[in-house]
């Protein structure tokens, strides 16, 4: 099993300590994401969550079965949302031309179709600047027990989620992968009061700071036997000849055999293709011989050798960087001045034929074809 230290796998598998753990984390995966965004004044975006996570359901409750938000709360309620995730400046204009009364009227149907987030998310996107996820916030806000935010990281950090579609359709689908997991918590722990919201929050954490701080979630109960059982699970792996390959939508990279290295690198925005490099290679050792007269041959053997290997290839470019891998078709033939050219350095340098092991056999480069990766 992958570690819970990857958000897919901690979604998937963690339990009712290690979520109250990674919870108490969102101060501080806040903290990072302000400064991620490289806001002018990080404190703004402490203050709108605070006054979203706190005073506005309050404020809505206390209005009880009249409930409903007020025009300068929806577009407060706009500011958060685009605090913590894309900021686009034209969507608070855009809600700033509901009326009030357009406000207070739509909002007041919305609440009162709940629990039926379908109807809900209806009438709430009738009001200008507020599409599906916009229409989520609010109804966090108002009853977070049944009810998540629906956000990018949240989505991405699902396994069974392979895309973002801002649809209300998707966020039903999101909705029940989130319960899924609030009804696991609250059977492992009947002293535990788990809602969709909280769970959003705490998978929502998870994933910010394994992005940006991986070690504030080295504290996790649990870890340490976690990785005993996975040391155990991937020695028995290597005995049997099975290569161990992490799980989960976010595992960085894994091999696939002793003699594949396979490097990938997968993110929430961008994925990089692959760069398959098959290395095999054969070393002997060259001892010294002596002919009948004690003389030593060895320099003989030697030249024979590298008279045998000037038709072969004498350069090898490996890259880096992720840079493109350069074969066969690229080598340096050796001539009268063979020299091997190697990079992932100074580009200049150059290392002498000469200098090379006569036993060393080809280094074999193979690229991908395109889509395999």
């Amino acid at each position: 099993m992958a570690s819970v230290k990857e958000t897919g796998s901690f979604f998937t598998h963690g339990d009712s300590k290690q979520y109250e753990f990674v919870l108490s984390l969102y101060p501080q995966a806040l903290k990072l994401k302000a400064k991620e965004k490289k806001l002018k004044k990080p404190e703004d975006l402490l203050k709108l969550d605070a006054w979203y996570q706190e005073e506005l359901p309050k404020k809505i409750r206390a209005r009880g079965k009249d409930a409903h938000l007020t025009h300068d709360e929806l577009v407060q309620c706009m500011k958060w949302k685009l605090s913590r995730g894309k900021f686009y400046s034209q969507m608070i204009n855009l809600v700033m031309i509901n009326t009030p009364k357009a406000v207070a009227t739509e909002t007041r149907k919305a609440l009162r179709k709940l629990p039926n987030l379908e109807s809900a998310l209806n009438n709430l996107s009738s009001l200008k600047g507020v599409g599906t996820t916009m229409a989520t916030a609010i109804l966090a806000a108002a009853a977070p027990e049944i009810a998540p935010f629906m956000a990018d990281e949240c989505l991405m950090a699902i396994p069974d989620i392979e895309g973002l579609d801002y649809t209300a359709k998707e966020y039903l689908k999101y909705v029940q992968h989130i319960r899924t997991v609030v009804d696991r918590l609250n059977a492992e722990n009947q002293n535990s009061a788990w809602s969709p919201h909280r769970v959003e929050l705490a998978l929502w954490s998870h994933y910010v700071t394994r992005k940006l701080e991986p070690s504030l979630l080295d504290g996790i109960p649990g870890l340490e036997e976690e990785s005993k059982e996975n040391g155990k699970d991937k020695t028995t792996d290597i005995a049997n000849g099975s290569p161990t390959v992490a799980d989960g939508k976010d595992s960085e990279d894994s091999s696939s055999g002793p003699l594949a290295l396979a490097v990938t690198e997968d993110s929430s925005e961008a994925t990089n293709d692959s760069i398959s490099v098959v290395i095999n290679s054969e070393e002997t050792s060259r001892e010294p011989t002596t002919n009948g007269n004690g003389n030593d041959t060895t320099n003989d053997n030697t030249n024979d050798h590298d008279n045998n290997t000037n038709d072969h290839d004498s350069s090898l470019v490996v890259p880096t960087n992720g840079d493109s891998v350069v074969g066969d078709d690229n080598a340096v033939d050796g001539g009268t001045d063979n020299t091997a050219v190697v990079g992932g350095g100074d580009d200049n340098a150059t290392v002498d034929q000469e200098e090379l092991e006569p036993s060393a056999k080809k280094i074999r480069l193979q690229e991908p074809e395109e889509g395999t990766a």
